[in-house]
């Protein structure tokens, strides 16, 4: 933890100084409100300590001036006169603890054990806070497919250990519940999950949303921030998309993995980490490699657990069931009781190609949830590109192993892609193709 001590004593700033951080913790004195407020203003702190009489300064008085702007900070009063009556000043005022002087070592390391017990309680009840918030279908860990089987048995046996793992899929398989459900059979599941979609930000931002920053480090940092793998400390990050990570960020990504350190933007101390890393990505990256768009180290790193999730289309046995599991759910949610799908809805589901996969699913049962008229879902209920004669999905449904011609299958592929990207340059870049003969296939393509 990050802690400031506020006394006006050198012997106990020096004395507290050597024994927190031999407890390995980042400790910054100060030897008056003034200068502890200089120091609040420069950096966030999670536990202060406070010493009641400061010269001529009632610490007591002080409290509140501290906490306006760090709220979440922890304050242990200490003091040579201690009483009742301060103890409950000080508490009412704000503080989480009260210590008498002198103090022990051990006083202290009890101290901060239930502070930062405390602080992982609290961490977890947000996190279940989010995950509730969110309103999403329970996770589905069933299945009757041999591929998904493999996928759940390989994710299941290495959530016990401290392995990367490096989920491997089209976009809508459900990586990110793999990966949660991998963390919810580890060792770190009382700890946080962490998840950086690796796409949505620039590189600048991404390295700060990653790795945190000091405030002025580029222009719009304005304040400090502690970055989401020390969020993620003693828990598990996962990397989203980790394909789209930028090349001048794979070495500090590597650098965590290898030697559990990393700085923040901005800043040249050197701090440390123990996060359980995984990783997930619906391109080639080997391919990467050779284009020289992503490390080989890295990729060694993280793909010490290679899990591959399989598409939607080739989990044909388990479609019903989760389109069942998607109904119920959007059912309750609607306040519609129903009783499953009609011979014709069903048969269109198993007829589409699923180029979206699971996420494509559930929005396709939602919607048809919505409109449904009567006590099952009907074909009219679908969404169009399901219900309407002939429907196969994408590109009709033509599959690899069909008896159709290789240009056919390259059409279909293209037509995927082009369903899962969202922009022409995104696709031509998994095509492994220009833009431009990208445009020229997509003009000849049947409607």
């Amino acid at each position: 933890m990050r802690i400031l001590i506020i006394d006006d004593e050198e012997s106990i700033r020096r004395t507290l100084t050597v024994l927190l951080e031999g407890l390995g913790h980042e400790i910054t004195c100060a030897s008056n409100g003034a200068a502890a407020l200089k120091e609040l203003d420069k950096a966030q702190f999670d536990v202060a300590f406070l010493d009641v009489k400061l010269d001529n300064e009632n610490g007591i008085e002080l409290l509140p001036d501290l906490l306006r702007g760090n709220v979440h900070m922890d304050i242990v009063v200490f003091t040579a006169f201690a009483s009742i009556e301060s103890a409950v000043e000080a508490m009412k005022a704000g503080a989480t603890d009260y210590l008498a002087k002198p103090f022990t070592p051990e006083q202290i390391r009890q101290l901060l054990r239930k502070v930062g017990k405390t602080r992982q309680l609290e961490g977890r009840v947000a996190n279940l806070e989010s995950r509730l918030s969110s309103v999403t279908p329970p996770a589905d860990h069933e299945t009757v497919e041999p591929s998904m089987q493999r996928a759940f048995h390989l994710s299941f046996t290495v959530a016990s250990t401290s392995a990367s793992v490096l989920l491997l899929g089209e976009s809508g398989t459900g990586k990110s519940v793999m990966a949660r459900a991998i963390h919810e059979r580890s060792a770190q599941k009382d700890n946080a999950f962490v998840t950086i979609s690796c796409p949505s930000l620039s590189g600048e931002l991404l390295e700060s949303e990653l790795f945190g920053r000091v405030k002025g480090a580029y222009t719009g940092a304005t304040n400090d921030s502690w970055g989401k793998v020390a969020v993620a400390d003693g828990g598990t990050l996962f990397l989203d998309e980790i394909g789209e990570l930028p090349l001048d960020i794979q070495p500090k990504l590597l650098r965590l993995l290898q030697e559990r350190e990393y700085e923040r933007v901005g800043e040249s101390k050197t701090r440390r980490a123990n996060v359980r890393v995984i990783a997930a990505t619906n391109r080639n990256l080997e391919t990467a490699v050779r284009e020289k768009t992503f490390r080989e180290d890295l990729l060694y790193r993280l793909n010490v657990v290679p899990i591959h999730i399989p598409p939607l289309r080739e989990r044909p046995r388990d479609l019903k069931r989760m389109a069942e599991g998607y109904l119920k759910f959007f059912g309750a949610q609607c306040g519609k009781k129903l009783n499953g799908l009609s011979p014709e809805a069903d048969t269109a589901l198993q007829r589409y190609a699923w180029p979206g996969n699971l996420r494509e699913l559930r929005n396709v049962i939602e919607h048809a949830v919505i409109f449904a008229g009567s006590s099952r879902i009907e074909l009219a209920d679908l969404p169009d590109k399901l219900s309407q004669p002939g429907a196969r999905g994408e590109g009709n449904g033509v599959q690899v192993g069909m008896r159709v011609s290789l240009e056919e299958i390259e059409n279909e592929h293209i037509r995927r892609i082009l369903a899962q990207t969202t922009t022409m340059e995104e696709a031509a870049h998994v095509l492994h193709i220009s833009r431009a003969t990208l445009y020229e296939r997509k003009k000849k393509l049947s409607p």
